[in-house]
């Protein structure tokens, strides 16, 4: 669905990105993730043809970018950082004139508008004016822009900014929904938490590199230790003496590949357990772990 090779993009002295290989396939619902500064917003730009390359190739739905984006775009929806409305005209009226630009028709231009609005969540709010609109609802507003079309493959920038925790979680939904459906989604997010929850494939920048890829699952592994808590804690130290990596009250961390085998064994010997789970690395831990201290630039690309 999106391939880029080499993919670079330089601002005077400032690489932006540099030399970026991405692989997002169909059914991906692939996060790109990575500090402020590091070249997120500016790469999402390119894939639109809304920025050129300074070096490299892009191919969005099997055809390059920018030479072949009229082709392209019809079938792609796309939200990058603060959505444009005219602001006196209500959401739903700004719909019909962005679906008027398009190749849909007239006929069933009321029902797209409908479905888009019911979609994020604004159906019962669509005829105010876009200057009455909160942040979120500019937000919601500009999603539903881009499920108009019912595209292929879906390009968010931030599509969560200026939510509430139910409007995050909606939008969520709806994107699982949608790529259940048969959408590809590829969107730039700095919230790891829902990420872990939306995702299946992470792509991490820095300083403008990629310098991770892969499925969410492979990077979420099972770390061969196994977090443990009990009030029999000093039993288990005992117990597992050189197996237990830390302590801190009732909580137990103990190397071991096996949490149900664990337990047995625990449970064997008189053990009172509350709770064990094997223990998986965090998204949080896995950027940490290949991004650097800090890439905010000031004044410099996003």
């Amino acid at each position: 669905m999106i391939v880029t090779r080499a993919l670079t993009k330089r601002y005077g002295r400032t690489l932006a990105v540099d030399a970026v290989d991405l692989d997002v396939r169909e059914g991906d619902r692939y996060a790109f993730l990575g500090p402020n500064g590091s070249g997120k917003t500016t790469l999402v730009r390119m894939l639109l043809g809304l920025v050129y390359a300074t070096s490299g190739e892009i191919e969005v739905l099997g055809k390059p970018i920018p030479a072949r984006a009229a082709a392209v775009l019809p079938s792609i929806g796309s939200l990058v950082e603060g959505p444009a409305a005219y602001r006196h005209l209500s959401g739903r009226r700004n719909l019909e004139l962005f679906d008027a630009a398009g190749a849909g028709g007239r006929r069933d231009r009321t029902r797209r508008v409908e479905d888009a609005l019911d979609q994020v969540g604004l159906a019962g709010i669509d005829r105010r004016p876009v200057s009455a609109y909160s942040l979120g609802m500019r937000q919601r507003l500009g999603l539903a822009a881009a499920l108009l079309r019912r595209p292929r493959l879906l390009i968010l920038d931030e599509p969560t900014n200026g939510l509430d925790p139910r409007g995050i979680r909606e939008i969520r939904d709806l994107l699982i929904a949608l790529n259940l459906a048969g959408t590809t989604v590829f969107l730039s997010s700095h919230l790891l938490s829902e990420v872990e929850q939306l995702g299946t494939r992470v792509g991490i920048v820095d300083r403008g590199r990629l310098v991770l890829q892969d499925d969410l699952a492979a990077l979420r592994a099972a770390t061969g230790r196994v977090l443990v808590r009990s009030p029999d804690a000093p039993l288990i130290s005992a117990l597992l003496d050189g197996q237990v990596v830390a302590r801190d009250g009732e909580r137990v961390i103990i190397r071991h590949a096996d949490a149900a085998e664990l337990n047995a064994h625990l449970v064997g010997h008189g053990v009172r357990v509350s709770a064990i789970e094997a223990e998986h690395r965090t998204l949080e831990q896995v950027v940490l772990d290949v991004t650097g201290h800090g890439s905010d630039r000031i004044g410099g690309p996003e």
